[in-house]
């Protein structure tokens, strides 16, 4: 699940969230080193000024990486075109 946001700071910012209850810390850190790297190579989509938040499901410790890699990207396709639709409403 990922979060879109606006930031008051030029540039984008990611943070991510993950719970006790995707597992046990080494479970937990290694979520997020994966989350971490597929979200370095795609921090250039993200629009300026944002702050994305990624937050890592029970499910995620399971996942593979290519798992991850195609769920987070369908979570920001979606957001990135809510803001492309949001933006084109407001005639931006």
């Amino acid at each position: 699940m990922v979060h879109l946001g606006t930031a008051v700071e030029p540039g984008a910012r990611v943070g991510f969230i993950v719970s006790r209850a995707v597992g046990n810390a080494v479970v937990r850190n290694r979520v997020k080193r994966r989350l971490r790297h597929l979200v370095r190579a795609r921090v250039d989509t993200l629009p300026e000024a944002c702050v994305l938040v990624v937050r890592a499901q029970p499910a995620s410790a399971d996942a593979s990486y290519g798992e991850l890699e195609a769920e987070l990207d369908r979570c920001l396709g979606r957001v990135l075109d809510t803001v492309q639709e949001t933006r084109m409403e407001a005639g931006t």
